[in-house]
């Protein structure tokens, strides 16, 4: 057991090449920088920060505020800020940190817009903060040269390198599920709808292409991350993977999340590798070409301290996706832990809700218009949410009481469609929702998918 032991210590805290690092630093610094000036450029700041009425908020982060508009626009400027710092590794730690500060923040603000990447960019921003990233090929490892290092020790990377395998990994699993492989929904609902597409398109309009892609696609995210660990496989599983993500990207519209995974798997690749991309950008930068101090710095580690961070980190990544055993029916239609489990585009679902508001003074249930209140985002992701549902009856009361109602019943029907189903309802249609509060708890007034 000590040998073991001693073995895996070695493996964690050897010395091993800064490269792979500094060319991550520079492209999560270059992709965080795009994807904020994209969403400053499509306006989403105002669409989904100041013309908006309601915050739909993740359990626990109720805390989180939305503040008035020129601070959140002063949040996305220092992020744009903080990105560049990242990129140049300047700064860099004040930068790392204030990053992972203002878009975790806007993250958490509503839960409407909630995506897998924007939570992925999270966990990436928050080990950045700790990782030395700026030792070399950094504007900061120009400014104090003798702190400069070519050298990092291996579990940085491999932190780096597990998140990106989980995402694909889980992905993976999560589609082995009934409706995926054996119904091929929802991609039977969605290939169809993209046959205008050049070259492809003709082919999504049959079955058998639905069935192929669900296959592949599972097949793809449970074994790519682990191809990209040895060279002889490498250079064939990223081929794949700009493949996937440019065929994704194309027909789901996702953001820059393709280019996100797409660049940072460039982490697995070689020492060389990485040095020509630095030397690329060099051409433009003066202090990428300076050459780190060649002299390793050795510090004294903590690693007892190190293994129980990794060991806590790792054990929660690798467990937390799983809580949705936890709780009864399926969670594609419950949603009870889906989020934050790297369930990625697994289904196509619609809702309507209708929302009846019943007055005491005049004894009369009027009927809510949603679009008064709610952006057409919110309402469609409220619409099937049972959370969401449960935090607009919320918000309903308090807004009809300050009209001068008094409002002690909220009730709602929800109707809902998951991968081509008959609509069904989601909820109990009579149940009183201001009587509900939302916890961990299964939530027992959520009605069984009936097929």
């Amino acid at each position: 057991m000590a040998i073991k032991e001693n073995k895996f210590s070695q493996f964690l805290f050897r010395e091993v090449s800064i490269l792979p690092l500094i060319g991550f630093r520079i492209i999560f610094g270059l992709t965080t920088f795009l994807s904020t000036f994209r969403f400053i450029l499509l306006d989403w700041v105002n669409l989904h920060f100041v013309e908006t009425k309601i915050q739909f908020k993740y359990f626990g982060f109720e805390w989180v505020p939305l503040l008035p508009e020129f601070y959140m626009y002063v949040l996305h400027g220092i992020m744009l800020l903080a990105s560049i710092g990242v990129f140049l590794g300047a700064y860099y730690r004040i930068a790392s940190i204030a990053f992972f500060i203002c878009f975790t923040w806007c993250e958490l603000i509503d839960i409407t817009y909630y995506l897998n990447h924007y939570y992925f960019v999270s966990l990436i921003a928050f080990l950045m903060m700790f990782l030395p990233a700026n030792k070399a090929y950094a504007f900061d490892a120009k400014k104090q040269q003798s702190k400069s290092c070519p050298t990092v020790k291996s579990y940085m990377l491999f932190l780096l390198k597990f998140q990106l395998i989980l995402v694909y990994f889980y992905a993976g699993i999560a589609k082995i599920n009934y409706d995926w492989l054996i119904l091929a929904m929802p991609l039977k609902i969605w290939l169809p709808a993209n046959s205008d597409m050049p070259i492809l398109g003709s082919i999504f309009t049959y079955e058998t292409t639905a069935y192929l892609f669900s296959w592949a696609g599972m097949l793809f995210d449970i074994f790519v991350g682990f191809f990209l660990l040895f060279s002889s496989t490498r250079i064939w599983a990223w081929l794949c993977i700009v493949l996937f993500h440019s065929l994704t990207g194309y027909l789901f519209q996702i953001g820059v999340f393709p280019l996100v995974m797409t660049f940072s798997t460039l982490i697995f690749f070689s020492n060389q590798f990485h040095l020509k991309f630095i030397q690329f950008f060099a051409r433009f930068i003066p202090f990428f070409r300076f050459e780190p101090n060649q002299e390793r710095i050795t510090q004294a580690d903590n690693k007892l301290f190190i293994k129980l961070s990794l060991l806590i980190w790792i054990s929660f990544h690798l467990l937390f996706p799983w809580r949705y055993l936890l709780y009864h029916g399926n969670h594609l239609w419950t949603e009870q832990g889906y989020r934050f489990g790297w369930r990625v585009m697994l289904f196509e679902k619609a809702g309507t809700a209708t929302f009846y508001v019943f007055d005491e003074n005049t004894q009369r249930e009027g009927v809510v218009v949603n679009s008064d209140f709610l952006n057409p985002h919110q309402e469609k992701q409220m619409a099937m949410q049972p959370d969401m549902i449960l935090q607009f009856a919320q918000f309903l009361k308090k807004q009809y009481e300050a009209k001068g109602l008094k409002v002690n019943t909220v009730r709602a029907e929800v109707y809902v469609t998951l991968n081509g189903r008959p609509s069904q309802l989601l909820i109990k249609p009579n149940q009183n929702l201001l009587n509900l509060t939302d916890t961990w708890a299964s939530k027992s007034w959520i009605k069984p998918l009936e097929n």
